[in-house]
């Protein structure tokens, strides 16, 4: 696998290094290093806007088989900053392809090492955290620093430690879609959305459209005004890369979507956001989840799903018992954690009881599956049909004339 590939070093922030060969395009790269354990779907998953600013590790240890084709994309681009694997596949193998996934990361760009062990930096990050990383090949690599020169290394680690933290980064606006475009609805109209773009996959208004909702997708910076103007049966909050924290805009937004009683859903970011808007908080986990295979307790069915994850923030929200969301005096009512992460506990999902509102951690659009979570998609329809019924049913209350009444 090392024939004819230059030397490449991956550095992270605590100073610990890792030999290997550049993989795809040579030069300097730097971002959060994180991991994720799916055995497949890596090209949804280079694909995937929350990978924004990242470099991601791939815990599979042999990586490019299948190649990459032009059906899987989750966006127009390859969004990770970096690719860390350990094997490189010799040649691609399948029906499918079109191309192989080493020379399309090379033609974006994207810089990237193999020959890594990445169980061992993969068990690096899980104990330590996630950490500010880089990798160095090619040019970028100082002279001396091939040969673990501690004073090359030292130069590698410093832009390390003075490249910016994921935490308090506000990275949708450089995700989102610049204007609003419409997905069409496969067959009979059910109802119609507007879908807030904070780094939105190609899969979940594909979802929705084979369900027969016709989705507006809007650019994160979209006025309440103009989402209210489109008269939407309900409001989508996508995933998306960055801090929670930072999404001041976002938050206002959708208060005002839950005071006009909007049905909401949101996914991932969508379901942080949620929790800021009732006025719970958020916080960085040690070292996130990502990956298709985390098993989630859905609390009201009892049903235990495997679920795609790609996040580093969680909503911190009381998980045994049903509260009173915080903002405004209460004024959105009781809230439940509808969902949990089963290996660490963490919030995977919020469902208001007296609003139109629900959202998951999770990803149940996942293009590379598990398919689990799907019929949440069933659950905003059913949700938004609910609400135009009960619409319905108080004008025509209100209409009526006293002897009807």
């Amino acid at each position: 696998m090392s024939a004819g590939r230059d030397v490449a070093l991956l550095v992270l922030e605590d100073g610990t290094v890792y030999s290997g060969y550049a993989y795809a395009a040579t030069g300097r790269t730097l971002g959060e290093a994180v991991f994720s354990t799916g055995m497949t779907g890596y090209q949804e998953t280079l694909t995937d806007p929350s990978y924004h600013r990242q470099i991601v590790v791939a815990t599979a240890p042999h990586i490019g088989n299948t190649g990459v084709n032009d059906e899987d994309d989750e966006s127009s681009k390859v969004w990770v900053a970096g690719y860390v694997i350990r094997d490189a596949a010799r040649r691609t193998s399948s029906w499918r392809a079109t191309g192989g996934l080493e020379e399309r990361l090379a033609a974006e760009d994207v810089v990237g090492i193999c020959g890594i062990d990445t169980r061992a930096l993969t068990r690096r990050l899980r104990e330590q955290g996630v950490m500010r990383a880089g990798i160095f090949s090619g040019s970028a690599l100082p002279a001396g620093a091939a040969d673990r020169h501690p004073q090359a290394i030292e130069v590698l680690v410093d832009l390390v430690r003075t490249s910016p933290l994921m935490a308090g980064q506000d990275l949708a606006g450089e995700v989102s879609t610049p204007e609003r475009y419409t997905i069409e609805p496969t067959g009979e109209q059910v109802a119609e959305i507007v879908a807030v773009d904070l780094g939105i996959k190609t899969r979940t208004p594909a979802q929705l459209a084979e369900r027969g909702v016709r989705v507006h997708v809007v650019p994160r910076d979209t006025t309440l005004g103009a989402i209210l103007s489109l008269n939407p049966d309900g409001v989508f909050f996508s995933n998306g890369p960055g801090d929670p924290a930072t999404a001041e805009h976002e938050v206002e937004v959708l208060r005002g979507i839950l005071d006009a009683s909007v049905p909401y859903f949101g996914i991932c970011f969508g379901n942080q956001l949620l929790g800021r808007a009732l006025g719970y908080g958020t916080f960085k986990l040690a070292y996130g989840h990502r990956g298709v295979n985390q098993p989630v307790l859905d609390k009201e069915t009892g049903r235990v799903e495997i679920t795609a994850h790609n996040h580093g923030f969680a909503v911190d929200a009381p998980v045994e018992e049903v509260s009173t969301a915080p903002y405004g005096d209460g004024r959105y009512g009781r809230v439940e954690v509808s969902h949990v992460g089963l290996n660490d506990q963490v919030v995977e999902g919020l469902r208001a009881l007296d609003i139109p509102a629900f959202s998951v951690q999770f990803h149940p659009e996942a293009a590379a599956g598990p398919h689990d979570g799907e019929h949440l998609f069933d659950r905003f329809i059913a949700m938004m049909s609910a609400q135009r019924a009960a619409r319905a049913e108080s004008t025509g209350a209100a209409t009526a004339t006293p002897e009807e009444n």
